[in-house]
Parts: C-alpha cells; sequence; structure tokens
C-alpha cells in the first residue's frame, strides 16, 4: 500500500474537499434562509404595519415546508442505508471470491452501515412516540 503514490493523495484529497465543501455549502444556505426571514421580520415590523398571526406563522414555516418531522427523516435515512449495507455485504463477498483481502474489510463497512441504518430505524420510532405524544396531550388540552 505504501506504493499508491501522489494520485492516491490528490484523490483522496480531493474527495475530503468534496465532503467540506457539501458541508459548508449546506450550513451555508440554512444561515441564508433564517437570515431572509428575519430580514422579513424585521421589515414588516419597521413598516409598522399590524402582524397577525397567519402571517407570522406561513412566515416561520416559510423555509420548513411544514416537514420538519425528525420520525420521517430518521426513516427516510434508514430507508437508504439498510439497502446499501446489504448491497455492500454482497459487493464484499463477489469481492472476496476475486480477490480474498477484501472480503474483510467490505463486510466491515457493510455491518457499520446495518448498524447506522438500525440507529436511524430505531430513532424514527423514538422520534415518532415524541409526535404522537405530543398530539395526543394537545387533543386532551381541547377537550378539558
Amino acid at each position: 500500500m505504501a506504493d499508491l503514490g501522489l494520485g492516491a493523495g490528490l484523490a483522496a484529497l480531493a474527495f475530503w474537499g468534496f465532503i467540506a465543501a457539501v458541508s459548508v455549502a449546506g450550513i451555508w444556505d440554512g444561515v441564508r434562509k433564517r437570515e431572509a426571514k428575519h430580514e422579513t421580520l424585521r421589515r414588516l415590523a419597521e413598516s409598522g404595519q399590524p402582524i397577525d398571526e397567519k402571517v407570522m406563522d406561513k412566515l416561520l414555516l416559510l423555509n420548513a415546508s411544514g416537514r420538519e418531522r425528525l420520525d420521517r427523516d430518521f426513516n427516510v435515512a434508514a430507508l437508504w442505508i439498510l439497502p446499501i449495507a446489504v448491497g455492500m455485504a454482497i459487493f464484499g463477498l463477489i469481492m472476496g471470491n476475486q480477490y480474498p483481502q477484501t472480503s474483510a474489510p467490505l463486510l466491515g463497512v457493510a455491518a457499520f452501515l446495518a448498524c447506522l441504518g438500525v440507529g436511524f430505524w430505531v430513532a424514527s420510532k423514538i422520534a415518532g412516540r415524541w409526535y404522537r405524544e405530543d398530539s395526543d396531550s394537545s387533543l386532551d388540552n381541547l377537550r378539558g
């Protein structure tokens, strides 16, 4: 492995540079959306116009699209990662027939992805309970 050379180092650098750029872009996008929302609220307040609750709710939900449900997000993540884990295990078994030294690392990656997928699935079930408890308690408040 010591003879991989400069190309492998540059490829690794490019990969991690891409990961960093995507992460920074995601954070930057969230910050810009939040700033735009605050700017809109500031302009409304400075104009002296009365702000009713419907307008405020629409502005606050503008960026969230009304779908900030962690249980769904965790479930979607699990539905993506678990099949990838199965595919990686199959890939490890196939590659292990040709190159025996690749089988164990690829099966290890598959096991890691399976653990992540199961973790996301469990997190979706736990977060789903939070939303059910919130809706149940709000119904109790309406009844009582």
